[in-house]
């Protein structure tokens, strides 16, 4: 016997299993968008000369940040987060240290780091020396190796997973319930978010502080246009350059300067 349903059943049949399918749908499927608040920590090397070394108890060891990485599964975008020009800390109000610490922090200020997880290219946003650059190219790729370990981090499951690329060592903690493959900076190729970032022994860190999957909006994440382009090679001589020509003020001492290191 010939089964016969009309249109209208069909219809009310078929939306009743699509509801089915989106009530069984994980979770985590419609959580590839949002934002993730990172606290980012940067050792400071001071090279002073013997008439300022009096100042090194003043210089702070390290610098502290927040950053937020705005994401969906096709880009994400990271930046410095607002700053509370009330709380600025580790002033230095002396000499040529306050300089270059000021400079520092400036730069990191108005730093940007777009990617395209879909196409495979970064854009960033690099301010040097009152100078605006915009460096694309491909993103770096990273040999992770799995270590197996397991543990919980702001209520989610996360891996570990290290890698070394340039003679640099990486120590990542991310999470496959984020399923984007993205992280701080140019950090990324793992299956999940990256929360806990460490790199050669923590010189530098990032570490998630809350985490956001409420989406970003349709106007969240755009690449930054404004500044000069050129390519890392290009940027990386720049600013060899400049710091040359800093240090030849300094009669070839770095005199106070500090060194933030980028990777």
């Amino acid at each position: 016997m010939e089964l016969k349903v009309s249109s209208h059943r069909l219809t009310d049949i078929m939306k009743k299993l699509l509801l089915l399918l989106v009530a069984l749908t994980p979770i985590a499927a419609f959580g590839q968008s949002g934002m993730v608040t990172y606290e980012q920590i940067v050792k400071i090397e001071i090279d002073l000369p013997p008439e300022m070394e009096s100042m090194r108890a003043q210089i702070p060891a390290e610098s502290k940040s927040s950053m937020i990485l705005y994401f969906n599964e096709m880009e994400s975008l990271m930046k410095a987060a607002p700053q509370d020009e009330s709380k600025k800390d580790n002033e230095v109000r002396s000499g040529r240290g306050e300089m270059f610490i000021s400079m520092a922090r400036g730069q990191t200020a108005e730093n940007e780091t777009y990617m395209n997880l879909e196409e495979g290219t970064v854009t960033e946003k690099r301010d040097f020396m009152g100078r605006t650059f915009l460096i694309g190219g491909d993103q770096p790729t990273y040999a992770w190796k799995m270590t197996g370990e397991q543990s919980e981090y702001l209520g989610y499951s996360v891996q570990r997973a290290t890698a070394i690329r340039d003679s640099t060592t990486i120590d990542a903690w991310f999470s496959p319930e984020i399923p984007v493959s993205a992280g701080p900076e140019l950090f990324t190729g793992l299956p999940g978010m990256i929360l806990v970032l460490s790199i050669d022994d923590g010189k530098i860190q990032y570490a998630a502080t809350t985490i956001s999957l409420e989406g970003v909006g349709e106007n969240g994440i755009k690449a930054p246009k404004e500044g000069k382009k050129i390519s890392r090679a290009e940027f990386e001589k720049v600013v060899e350059e400049k710091t040359k020509e800093m240090k030849a003020q300094f009669g070839g001492r770095s005199g106070g300067a500090v060194h933030i290191m980028r990777h």
